[in-house]
């Protein structure tokens, strides 16, 4: 067992388990307290290596991930202390591995339930290796203004209500992890607060004692009183009263032992630890409190008396000039964590991405405002769904049965068009679908698709200036450019394009008004004087019928239109409608 002091403000240690709540707590200690360099040195995760981004002060710091106990010491030489968050099944294997590596030196088991027969295996390793093992079960430890272990002490606020940020003049030790915050707080209210703190573990067998910690303390030069608090059970006490009888301890020590209560009770009592059972009278609270006292050390006759026994002991230490009461120091604040700050209403953070169409902060998703479940028990179908996220409006059903017929007739047009040919090409490849499926999509363009929005723009400003047909197509071939949604290579005057009928023949039962498609045909009509496979194609049919969709429905103003024809939404329609051919 080490005979002084365990940690230093260059203290580094290594993780065991990622948790990242403890480490980043450590962190903002090691900030709080002015440290220069972190205090996690590395983070051990069996199977997984890289790196972990967390804060030190404002500064955002990446901490090397290692997969084993080995690796993570190679590489950080200087660390010493090794914190372990491995299950209690686990613990005991990791722990020992550490005590292994020559470079550490202290190791904390916060896990409780460790095997005993494992424990004392990692207890006499230690003993045997001048090691430190603080635990099982203990929260770890903590020296003031320099280093603790995870979770030790527990938020910011209560650290810095404990002064815990700078050292004091007590040494204080413990079985209890959860007692220790409570001491904490006794102490720093009557003295000038704690130089080292540590939790020894609640289990039945600790890798370090009460005492182990207190005769080191008594060679800390800046320690000048000890605080210990026990609890029933066990007789870890008694190495303490030892120790006072023998002189070994000359420095004052404030004592008391919990559990008085338990003769309270008519049963044997079993508090929270697994050590504190009494096990007969000597284990008991009374009898060890009682042998403390009379081997000389300070102990109260309650626990509330225990606060002002320490006070009063302090006090004396520096009315005599044993002590100078460390002045106090204003410890830097720690930069909140922007999501608890947005959680407490003190800052606002702007979105990075506005959904207009879709929300899911509620109870269900919802679609342009409509919930999910809505849209099911309507019996809403994929027009609808198309309109409320394309068109951020729930269209008439003969709207969205236009939609879907759109999608159906133009899912696949057979193998050899060039967009199902580069899908089939790169799936033979061994490329996965959506590779596949991307490679067919990139091909939409002019001649394979993407003639829906051109055929819409065209007849739209063709029809909206009043041009005939002739000047019409007459002014595109002086300018040099194709009628979008006009020709085919296989359909002519003859042989019609089954699709186009279809699609016409349900706009003029179902729509309010056709004008777009009418003129249309009037174009069509004017190409087929010169060409007989100058007809108006499936192209052409949807862009020129998606315009009186839009116009005839009466939902979208006349700026609304010409902004869904100039964003792509038509040559939307293909894209998805074709990706089923392609994925198929």
């Amino acid at each position: 067992m080490a005979t002084g002091q365990l940690f230093s403000k260059t203290t580094q240690a290594l993780f065991y388990n990622y948790k990242q709540l403890p480490i980043q707590r450590m962190l903002d200690f090691d900030f709080l307290c002015g440290r220069e360099t972190p205090s996690v040195a590395g983070i051990i995760n069996p199977g997984s290596e890289g790196f972990q981004k967390l804060f030190f002060g404002q500064e955002e710091i990446a901490i090397p991930v290692h997969s084993s106990i080995e690796a993570a010491s190679a590489a950080h030489p200087t660390a010493d202390v090794f914190i372990n968050f491995a299950s209690y099944r686990s613990a005991a294997a990791s722990s020992m591995a550490a005590l292994k590596q020559p470079t550490i030196k202290v190791v904390a088991i916060i896990a409780e339930g460790v095997p005993e027969a494992d424990t004392k295996q990692l207890i006499a390793y230690a003993r045997s290796n001048n090691k430190v093992v603080i635990g099982p079960a203990t929260v770890g430890g903590i020296q003031a203004g320099a280093f603790k272990i995870g979770d030790t002490a527990g938020t910011i606020d209560n650290i810095i209500s404990c002064k815990l940020y700078r050292p004091g003049s007590v040494g204080f030790v413990s079985k209890s992890g959860g007692m220790s915050n409570e001491l904490y707080n006794t102490i720093a209210r009557v003295t000038d607060g704690i130089y080292e703190g540590i939790a020894i573990g609640g289990d039945v067998f600790p890798g370090s004692t009460l005492s182990d910690h207190v005769l080191r303390f008594n060679n800390i030069p800046q320690v000048k009183m000890m605080v210990v608090l026990g609890e029933l059970g066990g007789r870890d006490e008694y190495s303490l009263v030892e120790a006072l009888k023998q002189g070994k301890i000359n420095k004052p020590v404030v004592a008391w032992v919990s559990g008085t209560c338990a003769t309270l009770f008519k049963s044997e009592v079993q508090f929270g630890h697994a050590g504190a059972k009494s096990g007969g009278e000597m284990e008991s609270a009374q009898a060890k409190n009682q042998a403390l006292r009379d081997a000389g050390a300070v102990v109260p006759t309650s626990y509330e008396a225990f606060e002002g026994a320490i006070k009063e002991t302090f006090d004396k230490l520096a009315a005599d000039g044993k002590i100078t009461p460390v002045k106090e120091v204003t410890p830097p604040p720690i930069p909140e964590d922007l999501n608890t700050a947005i959680k407490s209403g003190k800052v606002r953070a702007p979105t990075h991405i506005i959904s207009t169409i879709s929300d899911d902060r509620g109870e269900e998703p919802c679609y342009a405002g409509i919930p999910m479940s809505s849209i099911v028990e309507q019996g809403f179908g994929v027009g609808d769904v198309i309109s409320l996220l394309w068109f951020k409006r729930s269209l008439p059903r003969y709207c969205s049965r236009f939609i879907e017929i759109c999608i159906m007739l133009c899912a696949d047009h057979g193998p050899c068009v060039s967009g199902a040919h580069n899908t089939i090409v790169t799936a033979r490849a061994g490329k996965d679908l959506v590779s596949s499926l991307v490679s067919g999509l990139l091909t939409i363009g002019p001649r394979f698709g993407g003639a829906i929005d051109d055929a819409a723009r065209y007849f739209k400003d063709a029809y909206d200036r009043n041009l005939t047909p002739y000047e019409f197509v007459e002014g595109m071939k002086k300018k040099g450019i194709r009628v979008p949604g006009i020709g085919h290579r296989i359909k002519s005057a003859d042989n019609r394009d089954k699709r186009v009928e279809l699609l016409q023949r349900y706009a003029r039962e179902n729509f309010p008004s056709v004008k777009y498609m009418e003129y249309a045909v009037q174009v069509e009509t004017y190409t087929l004087s010169k060409a007989n496979n100058l007809v108006l194609n499936v192209d052409g049919a949807i862009g020129s019928l998606f315009l009186d969709l839009l116009a005839g429905s009466g939902m979208f103003t006349k700026q609304e239109i010409d902004e869904i024809v100039g964003i792509g939404y038509l040559n939307g329609l293909f894209v998805l409608a074709r990706s089923i051919g392609l994925i198929g």
